[in-house]
């Protein structure tokens, strides 16, 4: 799931859920019914308002204030409360992974440098209360992203913005200015001021550290209870902290301010914590209000797919995401043999995607990668394969390598993975590359760790291994959260979390994305990336293994079905169920 930079942990907004394999549904037809692409209708008819969507999912909702959230515009349920100045664009596939105006009357608008950002807020923005919505709210969300008290959101601001790094957040700064990077000129007017050009701050601005916030109705690490809502939903339960979260209509909210949420439901019961087979159990069989249900984050596991085949209605209800994510073997090449770029190479050739794909669950949940870059127009997509073996690998030209390398006698190396049951680093994948490489003459050593202890040994420069399968999430869809946090070698960290394995620092690198950060047209800087990434690939410092598949049951009684290449997750905001 999505990684993002520096110190904290693993974003659970971005992670791939794990497949459940055990829920037992009707048998009988295939997976790949009317309903795969993800677009459609759902139930047939024109959707209408009214009625409660149910939402089951497996992981709690836990930590509901805007800026402990990590969530970049999703269809998620925090974009029913919490608008932004900008989200995406509301459609399916590629055409939902633009930015578009939210609270602000445009995406923003540039310097000719992109170092300031300037924004203007709609008329008739109001609060759940009725109270305007001002700039000044949009800066004291912002503002309050920076507390320590309310750590867990993406960290971009603190890198951007001018003074960010030093800035403690309003509890304990308690000048009037502020974060002074932040310019508040008038009630509608925002002016971002930034240590660097970045042409992606649009995109930036779909995270929930920009919904705006009311200072005297801030109660700290308490305002998840009751957070004040923007948008057309607010918040009249959350137990359990998030594990039974109700929303109901913000009659404040109006559709003449938000082109991009429909509102459908009159209520949004939110049920989480549950059992991955039980939430699709649930979903199959949609008893009682479960017909009208949905999940933002179970997928469906090969043993369910392949019981789902033969019942064509049940077929029709599984939705297909694909979200920018990328599962490959990491190189450390400060660590012997890996130093070697021959050696890379070699494991390169040896890999056999198929049948690293058919341990993730299969085509239908996995697609063999050669590229860092996901597939997808907006990250910059550029196909290439600089080791070409095929889809089963390559072991003689993988040899023939490790001959020239000085290792005509074979080669034993170790691979580190997680013991985590999931898509990034499943103990079945490290099992599928360790047989791959059998055959070109690499005995692999499995290394199998406990999911914490993983992290901990493959973020650590200090005690990284030179072989590890990773995986990486984009925070927004473009190629730079993909590229910069992972080969920028001035995000390179000895004392947290690092996240550029292959600890690259190349100045020829390092320049090229200064230099992409500076363009505004994002169509243009995909192809920066695009090529970029093709050199990088060049080097060997990674294995792209696969990107993953979202395979996710809904309600018979769910109309109005909306996913989009932004983060591949059925859009809640679109649903209807009358």
């Amino acid at each position: 799931m999505a990684e993002p930079s520096r110190d904290r942990r693993l974003p659970t907004a971005r992670r791939v859920a794990a497949a459940a394999v055990t829920v037992a549904l009707a048998a009988g037809a295939t997976a790949c019914g009317p309903k795969d692409t993800a677009a459609g209708d759902g139930a047939g008819a024109a959707p209408a308002k009214g009625g409660t969507l149910t939402v089951l999912n497996s992981k709690p909702q836990t930590d509901f204030d805007p800026a402990r959230l990590y969530t970049s515009g999703g269809g998620k349920v925090p974009t029913l409360v919490f608008r932004t100045l900008t989200t995406r664009n509301r459609e399916n596939g590629a055409a939902g992974a633009k930015a578009v105006p939210d609270l602000a009357t445009d995406t923003g608008r540039p310097s000719e440098n992109a170092t300031v950002w300037t924004y203007t807020l709609k008329d008739g923005l109001k609060f759940e209360d009725g109270s305007p919505i001002t700039s000044a709210d949009v800066k004291y969300g912002i503002e309050r992203s920076f507390a320590a008290e309310l750590s867990g959101g993406a960290p971009y601001l603190r890198d951007w913005l001018v003074g960010g790094e030093s800035y403690q957040g309003p509890y304990k700064d308690k000048s009037k200015d502020g974060l002074k990077s932040i310019e508040t000129p008038d009630e509608k007017t925002l002016v971002f001021h930034l240590k660097k050009p970045e042409g992606e701050f649009p995109l930036l601005a779909t995270q929930t550290q920009f919904a705006p916030v009311p200072r005297a109705k801030d109660t700290g690490t308490k305002y998840e209870e009751h957070p004040v809502s923007s948008g057309p939903y607010k918040v009249v339960k959350n137990t359990g902290d998030g594990e039974h979260l109700v929303l109901e209509r913000n009659p404040h909210w109006s559709a003449k301010t938000d082109s991009e949420r429909h509102a459908y439901p009159d209520t949004i019961d939110v049920k989480s914590g549950l059992d991955s087979a039980v939430v699709n159990q649930r979903l199959a069989t949609g008893a009682g209000p479960d017909a009208a249900a949905v999940t933002t984050d179970t997928n469906l596991g090969p043993a369910e797919l392949a019981q789902i085949s033969g019942d064509e209605g049940l077929g029709k209800r599984v939705g297909t995401g694909h979200f920018g994510y990328t599962n490959y073997l990491a190189f450390n090449p400060k660590v012997k043999p890996f130093d070697n770029p021959k050696v890379r190479q070699a494991v390169a050739y040896a890999v056999n995607r198929q049948s690293v794909v058919n341990a993730a669950g299969g085509s239908a949940l996995a697609e063999p990668a050669t590229t860092f870059l996901p597939n997808g127009k907006s990250f910059g997509h550029t196909p290439y394969d600089p080791f070409p073996a095929g889809r089963t690998g390559n072991p003689a030209k993988a040899k023939e390598l490790l001959k020239e390398a000085g290792y005509g006698n074979g080669l034993n190396i170790t691979l580190t993975h997680s013991t985590a049951k999931n898509f990034e680093t499943s103990p079945d994948i490290a099992t599928a590359v360790q047989e791959a490489l059998k055959k070109a003459g690499i005995t692999v050593r499995l290394q199998g760790l406990e999911d914490n202890d993983y992290k901990e040994k493959v973020h650590s420069v200090d005690d990284e291994p030179g072989l590890f399968i990773g995986g990486w999430g984009a925070d927004w869809p473009s190629g730079g959260p993909f590229l910069a946090p992972i080969f920028d070698g001035r995000q390179i960290v000895r004392d947290a979390f690092n996240f550029n394995h292959a600890q690259l620092d190349d100045p020829a690198v390092n320049h090229e994305i200064d230099e992409i950060n500076k363009l505004t047209d994002l169509g243009a800087a995909a192809t920066r990336w695009g090529a970029l990434d093709k050199k990088i690939g060049a080097q060997a410092l990674s294995v792209p293994l696969f990107h993953p598949v979202y395979k996710r049951l809904y309600g018979k009684d769910v109309k109005n079905i909306v996913i989009s290449d932004w983060d591949g997750v059925l859009d809640i905001s679109q649903v209807a169920v009358k």
